[in-house]
């Protein structure tokens, strides 16, 4: 049982294409294992236009819900701002006045003190 060579990785990371090609022609491992590479990098570059397209899809589809959040935001305001009633119930609810507790106020709306 022999030893597998493990150059391989060393030489395609750290070495130049020359000294790769050389080891691959006399390396059977190592030309087992560039082969899988090949493989591998083909199957990454069939893939990655589909990928780039779903990203796409992705980003637009975000873009499409945020831009229709801020227009149902930006109506939402516009009619709070614009409609006295609903401005005046949600900015002071539905709490009770001094008037509702029966006490004597001014037209100003503040307690009358004699």
């Amino acid at each position: 049982m022999t030893d597998k060579c493990k150059q391989y990785e060393g030489l395609f990371i750290f070495g130049d294409d020359e000294k790769l090609t050389s080891h691959l022609e006399t390396c059977e491992d190592c030309r087992k294992e560039h082969e899988k590479m090949q493989r591998v990098s083909d199957l990454i570059a069939e893939v990655a236009p589909k990928i780039r397209e779903q990203r796409r899809t992705s980003a637009r589809l975000k873009m499409a819900c945020a831009s229709f959040a801020l227009v149902i935001l930006v109506s939402t305001l516009g009619v709070i701002n614009f409609n006295p009633d609903v401005h005046d119930t949600i900015l002071y609810g539905q709490t009770m006045t001094v008037e509702d507790y029966g006490l004597p106020v001014d037209s100003y709306g503040l307690i009358m003190v004699d």
